[in-house]
């Protein structure tokens, strides 16, 4: 069993940085981003699903800005594909994160709790173009993490009410897409209000997301693209969760003046803030999925992407993978040998117990125990999650693989999966055994991608 067992885990860690190679900011917009001269100076953006067009020949400046933990190397790649036409601009990135450029700026700003330097790279953002016109062209790089990189509070706020309003949101279970529809009515960027602010300018917005199903408002909280929520849905938020009178003064105030039409909403559809926009998403856990199955197929394997808004709970996602595979296992069913499954999105865990881990990491211990108990048609089985950020959780590995051989490892070391599972102890385990997989920082994030190899 060893050299195939070999081969499946480097097949599988293949196919994943197969998708991870997609989605590497840098290499992704200097492969999607090109000029042609004839018959007109011509912006061109193609990806497999989109392509958008832009006469240059009516502009003056072209202008880079953006937010995110990716937008530093996305400049990187802009650069690379527009050399001089650019004539400036700047991206605010999370401190640490940065890039050697040369015709855009960076400014370094805090992430996930924004702090004063996200306040002064917001303002900065919003003023990069000066005065625009409509002969300015502003290309805005976002991707994950530009909702706190990015902070600018709305007339008559300050951070500490935001940073506030935030915690009680957090605290009270609210989901991600309700705190972010509280923010955007706090904010002067968030909720299209970033298009707003640079009209009359044309602005293309280029999007690399770490959401799950690719919501563009969701993405860095939607600074340059229509907000259908109002506020009287962040009105109704913050009352369902009971945190109305624990918020600031002036947040509560605000609310109640937007919702009373006192104060003009976010920009809707429509709106002619818009008119001059164009977004294109450039890079996401779809397109990572793609380009992973294109190298399963080249590998010789019969291949499946299930999808990529896979959610709910690592350790029951861990069962269905487990079930697909023992079906092709016994019976060729859904796919023939050599087979191979994809999926992506973004599971949760549900703490239990003290350990170290991250939900993929959690995901393949869940595997490999429910394997070791029911070993029926799984013994060749291979599996892989893993974070495409690079970091599964609060650890340094991205995931984890899981098979019998690593289970029979386990065994050798004396250790359990079970026991590991019940305390949250992924990390522990597989660092024990040699399972995890290891990358570094990739600085791109698209969500999480699973391997599933029947070979």
């Amino acid at each position: 069993m060893g050299m195939n067992v070999d081969k499946a885990y480097a097949d599988a860690e293949s196919i994943f940085r197969a998708g991870l190679s997609r989605v590497d900011p840098a290499s992704m917009l200097a492969s999607t981003v090109s000029v042609v001269m004839e018959p007109a100076p011509t912006l061109i953006v193609r990806t497999e699903i989109q392509e958008e067009r832009i006469d240059l020949s009516g502009f003056g400046r072209l202008v880079v800005t953006g937010m995110g933990k990716a937008s530093a190397r996305m400049a990187l790649g802009l650069e690379r594909a527009l050399g001089e036409r650019i004539t400036g601009g700047l991206v605010a990135v999370k401190r640490g994160h940065v890039e050697s450029l040369s015709r855009v700026s960076l400014i370094e700003a805090s992430h996930p709790v924004p702090d004063s330097s996200s306040v002064e790279a917001a303002r900065a953002v919003l003023g990069v173009c000066g005065e625009p016109d409509a002969r300015t062209l502003v290309i805005v790089l976002i991707s994950g993490g530009g909702s706190a990189i990015l902070c600018a509070p709305a007339q008559g706020l300050s951070l500490a009410d935001k940073a506030a309003t935030t915690r009680l949101l957090l605290a009270s279970g609210a989901a991600i897409h309700e705190v972010n529809c509280v923010r955007k009515h706090l904010s002067a960027v968030k909720g299209g209000r970033l298009a707003a602010a640079y009209a009359p300018a044309t602005v293309l917005s280029l999007i690399l997301s770490d959401v799950s199903g690719d919501d563009l408002d969701a993405i860095a909280s939607g600074p340059t693209v229509p907000d259908p929520t109002t506020f009287e849905d962040a009105l109704g938020i913050v009352r369902r969760y009971g945190i109305m009178d624990s918020l600031p003064a002036s947040v509560a105030d605000r609310l109640l003046r937007g919702a009373a039409g006192e104060i003009p909403d976010t920009p809707k559809p429509g709106d002619p803030a818009f008119a001059r926009s164009k977004t294109v998403l450039l890079g996401s856990n779809r397109l990572a999925l793609m380009a992973a199955r294109a190298r399963a197929e080249a590998l010789g394997y019969s291949t499946l992407a299930l999808t990529a808004r896979l959610s709910g709970e690592a350790r029951e996602a861990a069962l269905m993978y487990l079930a697909v595979g023992k079906d092709v296992a016994a019976s060729g069913f859904p796919l023939m040998r050599p087979a191979c499954f994809l999926a992506g999105g973004e599971t949760t865990v549900t703490l239990r117990g003290l350990g170290l881990g991250g939900r993929n990491q959690e995901m393949a211990l869940a595997f490999l125990d429910a394997m070791e108990r029911f070993p029926k048609d799984a013994e060749d089985l291979v599996f892989l999650a893993a974070s495409t950020d690079g970091n599964d959780g609060p650890t340094d590995a991205a995931g984890a693989f899981a098979s019998m051989e690593l289970s029979a490892r386990a065994k050798a070391a004396g250790i359990k999966a079970a026991d590991y599972l019940a305390d949250n102890d992924s990390w522990h385990f597989f660092d024990r055994i040699g399972g995890l997989l290891r990358t570094g920082p990739t600085n791109t994030n698209v969500c999480d991608i699973q391997v599933l190899l029947v070979p």
